[in-house]
């Protein structure tokens, strides 16, 4: 499995797409060259997002984004175009399509007795392919949505924003909280 893997490589564009990012991971620390060797990261990941898609020559991204991220999206639209990149973005609700499509019944939303739109990622990827971006970035899709996206997108996607509706967008905080205010997770 490994040698089959690390022959994927081998394809000029993977090797490419690689090796930027390992030297996009290195550039995130301080001093890396004074011993001991003392970790201090120095970039947010949308300071490295810049920092890579620059790197590979990037000129058009994608914002695929959540609509209760709407001011979040737009920040990072405007972020991207000051640092000089032709942005596309698209909205989760892109369509207007009701839920009753996917065949939810009224008791399945998340207010019901209201008409809801559904998230629609397999459009959001689309939107973006016609667009003909460069490189993809997620900001706040559901769980599921985002993987939708990923499978129908073209471009290589990255994840700015994994969305979590309790701990403000930063799910890895479950885990810093298992053994603690989120034992439930270990122990169900």
């Amino acid at each position: 499995e490994l040698k089959k893997a690390l022959a994927k490589y081998k394809n000029p564009k993977t090797m490419r797409f690689a090796k930027a990012s390992s030297l996009q991971e290195a550039e995130c620390y301080a001093r890396r060259d004074e011993k001991p060797f003392v970790m201090r990261p120095t970039k947010t990941r949308v300071e490295e997002v810049i920092e890579f898609s620059q790197k590979m020559g990037y000129k058009k991204l994608g914002v695929a984004f959540c609509a209760g991220l709407f001011a979040e999206g737009k920040t990072l639209v405007q972020i991207l175009e000051k640092h000089g990149f032709e942005v596309a973005s698209v909205c989760c609700k892109v369509g207007g399509v009701p839920k009753e499509f996917l065949g939810l019944k009224d008791g399945e939303k998340v207010r019901v007795g209201t008409d809801e739109t559904m998230c629609n990622p397999i459009t959001q990827a689309e939107v973006l392919n016609e667009a003909g971006t460069d490189f993809n970035i997620l900001v706040g899709l559901c769980v599921g949505h985002d993987a939708l996206f990923l499978k129908h997108a073209e471009a290589l996607t990255t994840v700015l924003v994994a969305k979590d509706r309790v701990l403000g967008h930063n799910p890895v905080a479950a885990l810093y909280g298992a053994k603690g205010y989120f034992q439930r997770l270990l122990n169900p």
